[in-house]
């Protein structure tokens, strides 16, 4: 096999294939839709499906960047401890308030605020199947194609994808520039990657390691390289402080206050502990035996892009050293193992077309290939399953509850708000209420509690097995699955008193459990 000089991702050397964008491949593809075309469009369907289905991976996505972009617009929005103590900076809030205030104009009452933003992040997802598609044109053209089909349909990538979340916005942000800044970078592409590496970092800290490995791998020949990578960063970097002081708030005493919080505090523990190995045991769990496909694939084309899986690794190994272990935290690493493994697949291409018997079929084999498994392993596995429909039923009663015109208070009864979908959502202008028993104020009274609140609201969120506690004038209504059990909206007849239940808002409240 040649292997070709690029400029820009563009192949321009001699090769038994022509480059994807070249000459040659534009002839023949003369009245029809270019292949990389073809697969955008793919890619793009298949995560516009996902963003308009309302799953809801990690309250994160809401609670840490919607809600705060939502308060940005001048609303009233669920403050959690994060935002409280300072630990989060208001880069990625910021760049989503503008779907969120373009969603909730197209699609009030909180529908649009949430679809849009998923759009704007699955529209951004993209960049990860362009790159893909150019870092196997510096190989060939069938590279190109597997390559970029391959992050077009893989699963994990469009589980993601349209999620508001640090990891695969950073993650969209690293793969472009990893194109970039590597293969012979001009300065303006190195000061453009630098900027976008820069971006990444503010969304997801944690990356740095990663991010590191990959400066200085595309750096290693060229030190000089690192003036305008670096240059590039700064620039991203001071508009990102310019951003939290336009907020009133210290540039990125956010990240001062996150490592303090989570590193010097373990305050990350507390939401669960694993052991190193752990994600290596995942990937066993939800790829299950057919991991030797892509393992195999790793392994005959990391040669192609060495830099990729130093990157993939050292993110992976920072990652595993964490005690608090989320799979999105990995997911930089799955995404730049499936382009490794995509390109090894396309070596196999070509070495089936050696074969006469296989000239013709063995692109669309290992294309086929990739599809089939993919969309068996995306609900081969209980955890997989769940997280494609985890979210789901708080959304369903979230909409009943939003289209009540009697609703004039709702009560959260030992049910925990991270589980439903933000505020607007779920209530609209409506007061919202907190009944738990991890508030100091109510956990050795909430059941008569709720009898001396019941004026405040004429609707509970409830387990059906709370039902005894209750006041009798509360019926069922709704009930759907919510977390790991079900639950039901209880309704009344009647208005509200909001002062009967004046300290459980749900901010207040919040405040005294720390949540």
């Amino acid at each position: 096999m040649l292997l070709q000089k690029t400029i820009g991702g563009t192949m321009t050397g001699t090769s038994v294939e022509p480059a994807p964008g070249s000459a040659g491949m534009v002839g023949r593809a003369s009245g029809r839709v270019h292949p990389l075309v073809a697969v955008l469009l793919l890619a793009l369907v298949i995560r516009v499906g996902a963003a308009a289905w309302p799953n809801v991976m990690y309250p994160d996505e809401i609670f840490q960047y919607l809600e705060p972009a939502w308060r940005m617009l001048g609303h009233d929005g669920i403050l959690t401890w994060e935002w409280r103590d300072g630990i989060r900076g208001w880069f990625l809030p910021t760049l989503l308030a503008g779907p969120v205030a373009l969603g909730d104009a197209i699609a009030p009452h909180g529908a649009g605020a949430f679809l849009v933003p998923r759009l704007v992040a699955a529209c951004a997802s993209l960049s990860i199947v362009v790159s893909a598609w150019f870092f196997g044109a510096r190989v060939s053209r069938t590279h190109a194609v597997v390559a970029g089909f391959a992050t077009a349909v893989w699963f994990e990538l469009i589980m993601l994808a349209p999620h508001t979340l640090g990891e695969p916005l950073a993650t969209a942000l690293i793969v472009p520039a990893a194109l970039l800044v590597t293969d012979h970078p001009s300065q303006r592409r190195l000061a453009i990657g630098g900027a976008l590496l820069a971006f990444a970092f503010v969304c997801r800290f944690q990356h740095a390691p990663a991010i590191a490995v990959l400066a200085v791998g595309a750096c290693w020949t060229r030190w000089r390289n690192l003036i305008p990578l670096v240059a590039g960063g700064l620039v991203a970097l001071l508009l990102a402080a310019a951003i939290d002081l336009a907020h009133g708030a210290v540039p990125f005493a956010w990240l001062i206050a996150n490592i303090k919080e989570n590193l010097v505090h373990d305050r990350a523990t507390g939401f669960g502990v694993t052991p190193p190995a752990a994600y290596l045991v995942n990937f066993l769990i939800v790829w299950s035996a057919a991991i030797v496909l892509p393992l195999a694939a790793i392994w005959r084309g990391w040669r192609h892009a060495p830099l990729l899986l130093a990157t993939a690794l050292a993110n992976l190994v920072f990652h595993s050293l964490i005690a608090h272990k989320e799979d999105r935290f990995v997911f930089l690493s799955v995404v730049l193992f499936i382009i490794v493994a995509a390109l090894g697949s396309a070596d196999w291409v070509q070495s089936l077309r050696t074969n006469d018997k296989w000239r013709r079929a063995a692109l669309p084999v290992v294309l086929g290939g990739w599809a089939m498994l993919s969309v068996a392993l995306a609900g081969a596995s209980e955890e997989m399953r769940d997280y494609w429909t985890r979210g789901v039923g708080a959304a369903e009663l979230a909409a009943k509850l939003r289209s009540d015109p009697q609703m004039c208070g709702l009560a959260l009864y030992n049910v925990r708000f991270q589980l439903l979908p933000g505020r607007e959502r779920l209530v609209g202008p409506v007061p919202l209420y907190v009944l738990a028993p991890a508030d100091p104020l109510a956990e050795l009274i909430l059941p008569p509690l709720l009898q001396a609140t019941k004026p405040a609201f004429n609707r509970i969120l409830a387990r059906p097995e709370a039902a005894g506690d209750l006041p009798a004038d509360f019926s069922r209504q709704s009930c759907a699955h919510v977390g790991i059990a079900d639950a039901c909206i209880y309704a009344r007849s009647g208005s509200c008193d909001a002062s009967a239940a004046a300290p459980f808002v749900i901010n207040d409240a919040l405040v005294r459990m720390g949540h």
